[in-house]
């Protein structure tokens, strides 16, 4: 009986595995999405910690043929204020300082700058003028 010891300690290492990995990207499908309050995020992760496997196959009956959807429209928004940011770091060219000042203020009302960046990026247009 050792040989089938061995395949049930490996059938348990990897169930073990794949609810750790199950766990993880329900949780981070739970956060990542915009359509569920916040109540009803504390409660979806109350049910996968607290009744693990249960917890987890009836979200994925659920809510599950959305997940690669949010992943990919996050991955999208990601990207985009990347490509940004990238276009807002690089040499302004022949735009003046008032112009390039409006692009970050616009910048940072849409979310994409922080307040502390863009008075940082303000006072290095102005100390250039």
């Amino acid at each position: 009986m050792p040989l089938f010891d061995l395949f049930w300690t490996m059938l348990l290492f990897f169930l073990f595995v794949a609810w750790i990995w199950l766990f993880f990207v329900i949780i981070g499908d739970v956060f990542r999405s915009r359509d569920l309050s916040g109540g009803a995020k504390a409660l979806w992760t109350l049910f996968v910690v607290f009744v693990p496997w249960l917890g987890i196959f009836i979200y994925l009956l659920i809510r599950g043929s959305d997940i690669s959807e949010r992943k990919e429209q996050a991955a999208i928004a990601q990207d985009e204020k990347l490509r940004e940011y990238a276009a807002m770091s690089m040499p302004a060219g022949e735009s003046s300082p008032a112009a390039e000042i409006d692009r970050l203020a616009s910048l940072r009302d849409s979310g994409v700058l922080t307040e502390d960046e863009f008075q940082a990026r303000k006072a290095q247009l102005q100390a250039q003028a």
